[in-house]
Order: structure tokens, then C-alpha cells, then sequence
């Protein structure tokens, strides 16, 4: 199938593969081949999203510029009006959140870029083509995923120069982006659903009003023990306050902790809830590209 993908996918003019068939397993069958075409096929929709990044600069900037808005908007704005409970610096305090809050509002990303691939008719020939019932999606999730790790890295070198410090311990350091990017990869997944979903890339946009409840009402920016009873019960559960929570103690950052079980626990829940999400989510999303009816 990547020869066909190389040769025929054309989206507004641009060659999507590389013809990988000339390198295929030629005479390899059963699971051995599809293997190797579900990871071929992924490849040639993963090289087809960079390249639309590359072509689209603006884009990108906006994309990489609008982190370190939040940083400089969140961390000077309202940093000053901000006590953390315990004690601590405020913006050592928001760090964590701030990259929590970055790596979980992707899906809305994802999912516009999606669904103006289903409105452009690009999905449709991709399912024309004989190629891995996987590949576009996760072709687009890793593609995303290299997009993710390139705005944390923008997002930290930031807070670097504002004065945030991991003081955890490399190792610690370490685990804490790995918390992260899992929370990004579980919620890509989401992001590819909902673009299968939406009619169109102008609906996609109503997304991003979704995004502020989820991560207003989490421990980002303020301790969920400072909110309204029953609201703090909800932020405490939030699965972006679990990864807030877990890389806040990673990192050697201030914490607080309100003594509720998922605060007590984060940890435990930052890797729990991104696997649950994923089991639940990924399939889903196979399942609705397979079945499209538009």
C-alpha cells in the first residue's frame, strides 16, 4: 500500500509517501507483513504531517508562541495575587501546571487538523487505499507527539529564564516529563476521535472552549482545597490535576496537597488515568475511522 500512498495521496498538491514499496518484505505475508505495512503506512501519514508543519510556518509559530504567552500572562499577571497553601514560590508553583495545562489542550489541535482532512475529502482517500486500517491515526498521533515534545521544550526553556528550577534530581526530572508526555499521548487520542466526529474544521474550534474547564478546574494554577467543596472534589479527580500533582513532587516543586486520596495518590493516578484513557479512547478512534460513512 505505500507505493499506492506515495504515488496517488495527494493533499492540495503535496506528495504524502516516499515509496516505501520498492523496500517493502516483498513475499512476506500473515502478521510478519502486516506489521511491517501498519508501521510502512504510518510512516509515510507521519512524514505527510511534518511536511505540513514545515509548509506552514505561521502556523507553527503561533502554535510554539502561545506557551510562553500563557507563562509571561499566568506567571506576572496573577502571579502576584497568588499564595501558594504551605509556602513556596508562586511561579515554582505554576510551572508544573503550566506544562500540564500545554501538553492536554493538544487534542484541540488534533482534532481541527483531522477533521479538515475529513472535510477536504483526504480521509476518504486514504480509506480508498489498500493501506493499514491504523495508519492514519496513529501516523498523526506520533506526528503530534513530536509536536508536543517540541512546544514542552519551548515551555521549559521559558520557565528556566523566569527562575523555575526542577530540584528533584535528574532521574526525577526525567519521570516527571515522561508523566507528561503520557498524559499528551492518551489525549491524542481523543483528539483524533473528536475530528472524526465533528462535521467540519469551523466546529473544531468550539472545542477550545472545552479545553479551560478541564484545566481551570484542576490544581494548575490554585489548589483544588481552596475551591468550593464540591468543586474541589472535582478538580481533585481531574486527571490533568493527577499529572500536576504527581510532577509537582518530581520536580521538587511546591505541592498543595489537601490530604484528599487522588491528592495522597497522584502518582499513581497520572500513570492510571492516561492508560485508562488510551484502552478506551484509541480503539475508538480505529473503530470510527474504520466505519466513516462521509
Amino acid at each position: 500500500m505505500s507505493a499506492a500512498l506515495g504515488s496517488a495521496a495527494v493533499d492540495s498538491g503535496n506528495k504524502i509517501g516516499g515509496g516505501g514499496g520498492s523496500g517493502g518484505p516483498e513475499g512476506v505475508g500473515g502478521s510478519r507483513g502486516r506489521a511491517y505495512w501498519a508501521v510502512a503506512d504510518g510512516w509515510n501519514v507521519l512524514r505527510r504531517v511534518l511536511t505540513h508543519y514545515q509548509r506552514q510556518p505561521l502556523a507553527i509559530v503561533w502554535q510554539l508562541g502561545f506557551p510562553i504567552i500563557s507563562v509571561l500572562l499566568y506567571g506576572y499577571v496573577f502571579g502576584s495575587a497568588m499564595k501558594v497553601p504551605g509556602g513556596g514560590d508562586y511561579r515554582e508553583f505554576l510551572m508544573p501546571g503550566m506544562f500540564a495545562m500545554t501538553v492536554a489542550s493538544g487534542f484541540t489541535t488534533t482534532a481541527a487538523a483531522v477533521a479538515t482532512d475529513s472535510a477536504r475529502g483526504v480521509i476518504d482517500r486514504f480509506r480508498s487505499m489498500p493501506m493499514a486500517p491504523s495508519a492514519v491515526v496513529t501516523g498523526r498521533g506520533v506526528g503530534d507527539l513530536i509536536t508536543a515534545c517540541a512546544e514542552l521544550l519551548i515551555l521549559v526553556a521559558t520557565a528556566l529564564l523566569i527562575g523555575w528550577s526542577p530540584n528533584g534530581g535528574p532521574l526525577r526530572t526525567l519521570a516527571a516529563f515522561g508523566l507528561l508526555m503520557l498524559l499528551r499521548f492518551s489525549l491524542i487520542w481523543l483528539g483524533v476521535l473528536l475530528g472524526l466526529l465533528i462535521p467540519g474544521p469551523e466546529q473544531a474550534g468550539g472545542l477550545y472552549a472545552a479545553v479551560f474547564p478541564m484545566t481551570m478546574i484542576s490544581s494548575v494554577f490554585v489548589a483544588p482545597s481552596l475551591m468550593p467543596s464540591w468543586l474541589g472534589v472535582v478538580a481533585a479527580w481531574n486527571p490533568v490535576s493527577a499529572t500536576v500533582t504527581a510532577t509537582r513532587e518530581l520536580f521538587g516543586n511546591p505541592v498543595a496537597g489537601g490530604g484528599t486520596w487522588p491528592e495522597e495518590h497522584a502518582l499513581l493516578l497520572s500513570i492510571a488515568w492516561p492508560a485508562l484513557l488510551t484502552a478506551v479512547l484509541l480503539p475508538l478512534a480505529v473503530r470510527r475511522f474504520q466505519r466513516l460513512s462521509r
